[in-house]
């Protein structure tokens, strides 16, 4: 078997870790030995339970997982040292035979998997994750004068002329980069490759939810969520309709989104704010009746595929959602699926809760959903596609 280095900063113990990496990973493990890389936060590597369930799942699928202890601080040098351990981590795999492909998720394990492309030969695939360095900016986390900025620019520059394969989220950035890297790229380099679920969990449950619940599933506490939008689209609702419910599924500080959300206090024990393991989001998205996503739009969100998009509509559910976010509104609008929501204005607002109540009595509506999942999000079609493009890297395709 072709042995595969998988390089990536977030946690295999997160749910992202569990939906947008492993998920892949158990299927490619078929065909692949692969070495797993992650970057874990200290208090999901103190959850005994969980990290005996996950290296169980690893050594099921034939993985070599190697979880590292991801740092937060101090704010520049920590980077650096995760970066110089995945160089080490890295190269030694490739010295010892145990990698003829580097799998790279995001901008920083690419630069490393450059690092180790020049001076060894090994070819890399930069799965990009969304344009991460305009994210920074958006999410107030960065200037676009700042050293880092233009760091994170030119590994981008350089990953793009190197990579022997780029990985992109949507057909939104594509377009963008092909203008920012003319000469760094060429189309038959770039594949398009969503973020998927795992629609034998993602699915309705035979009976619709009796309950009207508005639901929000992941962070919103990230800077790039439009957390004030959720605020005035749940506090619109509970207005109109006094029997309406709120759920927010995350692992943001509850204190603080509740705070965010319910200012005057008014929605109190309508609205519901908790956290739950990967293995049970499904479960929560099922009892939930649409699901609400409200991104800042823009160049930073071009490259933005939102797992929770996929989730939500493999589970028979509606979405409202915003302009300017990757293909989220093109997806939207050709399956007809939800509704878009212009402004955060009160009349706009009230306008898309109208426009939903009325979706909301098509009797297609869930099937629609459904159908839109298994044709842009389905985890087969994704695995499948990375599998393609490994074989195409490996001249064995």
């Amino acid at each position: 078997m072709i042995n595969t280095v998988y390089l990536t900063r977030n946690g295999l113990l997160e749910p992202l870790g569990q939906s947008q990496v492993m998920s892949y990973l158990r299927g490619l493990s078929k065909n692949y030995r692969i070495k797993l890389i992650t970057y874990e936060k200290p208090e999901d590597l103190e959850n005994s339970d969980l990290l005996a369930l996950t290296r169980a799942d690893c050594i099921l699928h034939g993985i070599d997982w190697c979880p590292k202890s991801f740092r937060h601080s101090p704010k520049i040098f920590a980077p650096a040292w995760n970066m110089l351990e995945m160089f080490y981590l890295v190269y030694s795999a490739v010295k010892a035979g145990d990698a003829q492909i580097i799998h790279a998720r995001s901008y920083l394990p690419a630069a490393v998997a450059w690092a180790v492309n020049r001076l060894t030969g090994t070819p890399f695939i930069f799965d990009m994750r969304a344009l991460f360095p305009e994210e920074l900016i958006t999410a107030g986390r960065l200037h676009r004068n700042s050293i880092v900025y233009k760091v994170l620019i030119r590994i981008e520059k350089l990953c793009m002329r190197d990579a022997a394969i780029v990985v992109s989220l949507t057909d939104a950035a594509v377009g963008y980069l092909l203008k920012q890297y003319p000469t760094e790229l060429e189309v038959k380099r770039i594949a398009v490759i969503p973020t998927c679920a795992d629609l034998k969990r993602f699915k309705p449950l035979k009976k619709m939810p009796t309950k009207l619940v508005y639901g929000c599933v992941g962070t919103v506490l990230s800077g790039w969520f439009l957390l004030d939008w959720l605020a005035i689209f749940f506090n619109l609702i509970s207005k109109e309709n006094l029997e309406a419910k709120f759920e927010v599924v995350t692992r943001d500080d509850v204190e603080k989104v509740r705070a965010a959300l319910d200012v005057d206090g008014k929605l109190g024990a309508r609205l519901s704010i908790f956290s739950c393991t990967s293995e049970k989001v499904h479960q929560a998205l099922q009892k939930q009746s649409t699901s609400v996503m409200f991104f800042t739009a823009g160049i930073s969100k071009l490259g933005s595929a939102p797992t929770r998009l996929g989730e939500a509509l493999g589970s028979g559910m509606p979405v409202v959602a915003n302009e300017g976010v990757g293909d989220v509104a093109d997806i939207i609008r050709k399956y007809n699926v939800g509704v878009i929501v212009k402004d955060k204005t009160g009349a706009t607002m009230s306008q898309a809760i109208n426009q939903l109540e009325v979706l909301r009595l098509d009797p297609d509506l869930r099937l629609r959903c459904r159908r839109a999942a298994e044709e842009v999000f389905s985890l087969e079609a994704g695995t499948e596609a990375y599998r393609s493009l490994y074989a195409r890297i490996l001249g064995t395709k």
